[in-house]
């Protein structure tokens, strides 16, 4: 007896489920075979964090940058909110470790993609150009 496709992705719950279904005798080892959903998850996480050299940023991230270090003024007032890392892309951490600023783009109506987030951590920045689908961690030594 075969389980179906659809249920057997979902690991035990499926097998159980199949079996009440289905009938037949659910067995340990069909739980044990099944990888766990999130292990593709959690590679995608850490494949969605590159690097950037800080000589490598647009001129624009650098003036965000300075204005970071300064503590302002901000062009947006957007600029210092907590960023919720909702994506899942940046490692996880508490609520309110993370900051966003707007990188200015030339010729965007609105504060366009770019931004750079910071974490609490001394040189902990990362910028995005595309609104939070990736990540590159800020590398100043090179």
């Amino acid at each position: 007896m075969t389980i179906p496709p659809r249920l057997a992705r979902i690991g035990a719950l499926g097998a159980l489920a199949s079996t009440l279904i289905i009938g037949g005798t659910a067995t340990a080892a069909t739980a044990v075979t099944q990888p766990a959903p999130r292990t593709v998850v959690s590679s995608q996480v850490i494949a969605a964090v590159g690097d950037i050299c800080y000589s490598d940023l647009p001129t624009e991230a650098h003036d965000t940058l300075d204005l970071i270090e300064q503590g302002g003024p901000y062009p947006y007032p957007q600029d210092g909110t907590v960023f919720q890392n909702r994506e899942g892309i940046l490692p996880s951490q508490s609520s309110g470790y993370y900051h966003e600023y707007t990188v200015i783009t030339p010729g965007s109506d609105d504060r366009g993609a770019r931004r750079i987030v910071t974490g609490q951590k001394t040189d902990e920045d990362y910028y995005t150009s595309d609104h939070y689908a990736s990540f590159d961690l800020v590398d100043y030594g090179c």
